[in-house]
């Protein structure tokens, strides 16, 4: 049996790509002849106070960047509980090359050379965001780890897009993958006169806009702030509210504008780039980032013009659900499992 180990650092805030990381190990463990593990790293306490000295004090300018293996450790008791999971955990960094697999997240790829090459693992890179990809200033580990990679995962065609450019070669080795989201029955006659919204990824542009908007909003109508809460509860007011904002920033697939979309809410605000493929009229408004301005209009214009009934046609619905299906999910996730 084939042992599917994902790779994942272990964070207290809320992390999308630890979501798409936990589902994925959990299908693949239900899978015939296949097992799998998540391995959640950190850095070593000693580690984080010589890089936080090395910062002040101005020293190894000409360092490598990015996270070292020997600056890390595996992480016994972690495990992420914003969203219910129901994962395997694997707790040390020893691997078997006859078992086992590792899928790297692309903020660790660098690390291959050291940690599987040398000792003949097999393994992939999963990118979640493109725009991330040089996990470490060292091109030369870099482009090695990529280069051995039996596969690369894509989250998205603009991820896609990115890894083409930085590895032209690895054209014939990329997997496009998708994750599944299914928030249940929306009941449109409970809505209420709420706009939602997460502010981590872009605080300034979010105060701004909220910051404008009070003023013009009718007072009907409230502003909430999704942040750091848990995956339950994030749903619960995505099931109430009818328009959720954007602010989405250089991401390969933001799922929160997804979520939202598919919990009933107009969605409007920047794309990340990821979202292009799924941002179409009428469910979605885009708005270039910084266009702060226009933004606020938008919001108004959508507020005044539906104030007492959104006119949200549900077969809008229908690309966005096949996108983000089971099936969907699952036919991918069964292409690279017969590469393994």
């Amino acid at each position: 049996m084939k042992n599917i180990i994902f790779l994942s650092h272990a964070e207290n805030n809320p992390s999308g790509g630890a979501k798409v990381i936990y589902r994925f190990s959990e299908i693949i463990d239900r899978t015939k002849n296949y097992s799998s593990e998540v391995l959640h790293i950190k850095k070593k306490k000693l580690s984080k106070f010589k890089n936080s000295l090395n910062k002040k004090l101005n020293f190894k300018k000409n360092a490598y960047s990015g996270w070292q293996l020997k600056e890390i450790t595996s992480v016994k008791n972690f495990k992420y509980d914003w969203f219910y999971n129901k994962i395997k955990i694997k707790e040390n960094l020893q691997f078997d090359s006859e078992k086992d697999f590792v899928i790297l997240p692309e903020i660790f790829a660098h690390f291959a050379e050291e940690l599987l090459i040398k000792e003949n693992i097999q393994y992939a890179i999963f990118v979640q965001n493109g725009y991330i990809i040089d996990s470490t200033n060292n091109d030369l580990k870099l482009f090695k780890a990529y280069d051995n990679a039996k596969f690369v995962l894509s989250i998205s065609n603009d991820t896609t897009k990115c890894i083409k450019l930085k590895f032209p070669g690895l054209k014939t080795r990329i997997i496009k993958v998708s994750y599944s989201i299914d928030l249940g029955k929306i009941n449109f006659k409970k809505k209420k006169n709420l706009i939602t919204y997460m502010s981590r990824k872009l605080p300034q542009h979010s105060n701004l806009v909220t910051s404008y908007l009070k003023p013009r909003l009718n007072i009907k109508w409230k502003l909430k702030n999704l942040q750091n809460l848990s995956e339950k509860d994030t749903y619960e007011y995505l099931r109430k509210s009818k328009i959720f904002l954007s602010f989405s920033s250089l991401e390969g697939l933001g799922l929160p504008p997804v979520e939202a979309a598919l919990a009933g809410n107009y969605v409007i605000g920047y794309t990340g780039e990821g979202g292009n493929e799924y941002w179409q009229n009428p469910l979605f408004t885009r708005i270039n980032s910084g266009e702060i301005n226009k933004f606020v209009l938008k919001i108004v214009e959508k507020v005044n013009r539906n104030t007492e009934k959104m006119n949200y046609k549900k077969n809008h619905l229908n690309k966005i659900k096949k996108i983000f299906s089971k099936e969907n999910e699952l036919k991918n996730i069964n292409k690279f499992l017969n590469l393994i």
